[in-house]
């Protein structure tokens, strides 16, 4: 775990609170509905308050079109459930993006992760037009702008400022001989404060990873969530190696799977003993828990490990 130190944090979250008091932080992720009514996202998402210390919404998965992100997660706030915003690049030009920051921070979302965005010839409708007018550095260079200046780009003043915690997602990688994080250490430059990873099931490469990051600096300067979930089969295991860039689940948890009588439930057992390894690693801020319509199961992941209780009676 690392700890940041207390004084002016850049948001009003419970997040960055958490965080920079060296507490071992656990946040998951959720999709806006198909639906036109806020009920469907707390159906969907509710059951993580109480067990996420903050919960992603993502923006336009997998090239689709579903609620507003921004939408979505100010229906999370207002029911006391911490949203992380989900800003890509792809959708909106750079006007549109800038008032997008100064809402979310006005309907009371502390937490943004600025991303690049699927393509959307994989998408369900293939023929929609990309904008990428900006790129995800310059969209993490304007949130700190609009927070620590109180500028637009254009040099116009914004009173109050957006008090925004800025995060920016990576991979982790096998590091080669030579090899720096160059990319990551780019997006920090921008602006990013918190880093949340690709899907990682191997810690003997993870840690050779955080080692990497710790010899460039990058574990003082920012947060590492490392991403988890609950692997539903071996099936999808297998369909993640071959699908999902930068992901490797090892030989011995394939193996766990294809032995379990109830794949689902051995999933979750390996993502709690993951979890309880992760929050002992040295350089580890805290886990994203990912599993796509499975937000009971990363909640009950949350519940089993004993984390919170952990944290509760310290």
């Amino acid at each position: 775990m690392t700890g940041k130190p207390a004084a002016s944090l850049h948001s009003f979250g419970r997040l960055e609170a958490l965080l920079r008091a060296g507490e071992f932080v656990l946040t998951a992720e959720t999709s806006p509905p198909d639906a036109g009514t806020a009920e469907p996202v707390l159906a969907r998402a509710g059951c993580l308050k109480g067990h996420a210390d903050a919960v992603n919404m993502t923006d336009g998965a997998g090239a689709k079109a579903h609620m507003s992100a921004l939408a979505a997660a100010a229906i999370l706030a207002r029911d006391g459930i911490e949203p992380v915003l989900q800003f890509t690049v792809r959708d909106r030009n750079r006007m549109a993006l800038q008032g997008d920051l100064l809402g979310a921070a006005a309907l009371g979302i502390p937490n943004i992760l600025c991303l690049h965005g699927d393509d959307p010839t994989k998408g369900d409708q293939p023929e929609t037009k990309p904008v990428y007018d900006i790129d995800s550095r310059a969209l993490m260079s304007t949130a700190r702008r609009l927070r620590d200046e109180g500028t637009l780009p254009s040099g116009r003043k914004t009173e109050p400022r957006a008090r925004l915690f800025i995060g920016c997602a990576d991979a982790p990688v096998d590091p080669k001989p030579g090899w720096k994080p160059t990319g990551l250490l780019a997006k920090l430059e921008a602006g990013a404060d918190f880093v949340q990873t690709q899907y990682c099931f191997d810690f003997a490469m993870l840690r050779r990873y955080l080692a990497r990051l710790g010899e460039h600096g990058v574990l003082e300067r920012a947060f590492i969530l490392v991403g988890l979930g609950p692997v539903a089969s071996a099936k999808s295991a297998r369909w993640m190696n071959e699908n999902l860039f930068g992901v490797h689940i090892p030989d011995p948890i394939l193996r766990r799977l294809d032995a379990a009588a109830d794949q689902a439930a051995e999933g979750r057992r390996i993502c709690i003993e993951l979890l309880q390894e992760l929050a002992e690693i040295e350089g580890v801020a805290g886990a994203h828990l990912m599993a796509p319509r499975q937000e009971a199961a990363i909640a009950a992941v949350i519940a089993e490990s004993g984390l919170l209780q952990k944290r509760r009676a310290a």
